[in-house]
């Protein structure tokens, strides 16, 4: 699954190469912050001679998948995905969300 995440003045922008999925195969959720990504294939072919009899059979099958962190305030409202020529693009708002960090002082 080669991705490239580029920044963009709207926000983030992941595009993903899915060669041979179709868009039905492809699944998008968002949970605790991640954006999970993933996409699976069950195909099966087969070719038989005049009789009947096996020739050739073949079966193929493939997952897989990703997780990016896009940050906690995000909703699946903001995101917003495209897929098509087996490219899969999927565009978010930055995380605006600043974790301020508390250092408490030792005495002594």
């Amino acid at each position: 699954m080669k991705t490239d995440v580029i920044e963009t003045s709207d926000g983030m922008e992941l595009t993903m190469d899915l060669p041979g999925f179709n868009k039905d195969e492809v699944n998008i959720e968002l949970e605790k912050g991640y954006l999970n990504i993933s996409a699976s294939k069950d195909e099966e072919s087969e070719e038989k001679d005049k009789n009947g009899n096996y020739i050739r059979r073949e079966r193929h099958s493939g997952k897989c998948s990703r997780s990016f962190y896009v940050g906690e305030n995000l909703t699946e409202e903001d995101i917003k995905a495209s897929f098509k020529n087996g490219v899969l693009t999927i565009k978010f708002p930055k995380n605006k969300k600043i974790e301020q960090k508390n250092k408490i002082f030792i005495e002594g």
